[in-house]
């Protein structure tokens, strides 16, 4: 996919030179992909050819689905956790972490891998 230009950066016309000059406007869509159109000297709109129209929706829906992916990552990873604060032991195992006040009740021992 080629980089869309910054609109700061995109050729501009304003809209009598669009009305009037339809022809030359959209070779130049065509050449460069995308052209400010300004009233008042305000970016107002911006015309793409279809390819770059395609990437975009193309790419969005690329990240949409990512996005999508991630927050049902997220989402199992919460019910799971929320599962087990739902145990029916859970509060008092809550109370006993809390009531402990960061002391151990036993010492910490490495496992066979350290």
């Amino acid at each position: 996919m080629n980089p869309l230009a910054n609109l700061a950066d995109l050729p501009r016309h304003n809209t009598s030179m669009v009305r009037n000059k339809w022809g030359d406007i959209v070779r130049q869509v065509h050449q460069s992909g995308s052209v400010a159109i300004t009233n008042h000297a305000n970016v107002e709109m911006v015309l793409l050819d279809a390819e770059t129209y395609r990437q975009v929706t193309d790419a969005l829906t690329s990240l949409k689905a990512r996005e999508k992916s991630v927050l049902d990552e997220l989402a199992t990873r919460f019910d799971a956790r929320l599962s087990i604060l739902q145990q029916a032991d859970a509060h008092g195992k809550v109370g006993a972490l809390l009531s402990s006040r960061g002391r151990l009740t036993q010492r910490p021992q490495a496992g066979a891998s350290f």
